[in-house]
């Protein structure tokens, strides 16, 4: 059997142990549920984390694009 790290659990705990009873059996019921249903995991790339592109067109296209999309707006300040 998996070892279990407590100490998430009772930061949780101590949140919630103040919660009215009605409040917890709700807790309870929604947690029951989330663990019923079998939704697939979805699988998220270490790519996202660091905010890859995922493009339809060739990187040479779109550095073009973004290129021809520039707009500059200078504005000279006379001190």
């Amino acid at each position: 059997m998996k070892s279990v790290d407590t100490s998430a659990i009772d930061s949780y705990f101590a949140l919630l142990k103040s919660l009215s009873h009605n409040a917890k059996l709700e807790l309870i019921s929604r947690l029951s549920q989330s663990m019923q249903s079998k939704k697939p995991t979805e699988d998220v790339s270490w790519k996202s984390l660091f905010g890859a592109l995922e493009l339809d067109i060739p990187v040479e296209d779109f550095i073009q694009e973004l290129k021809t999309d520039r707009k500059f707006n200078s504005k000279s300040i006379n001190l």
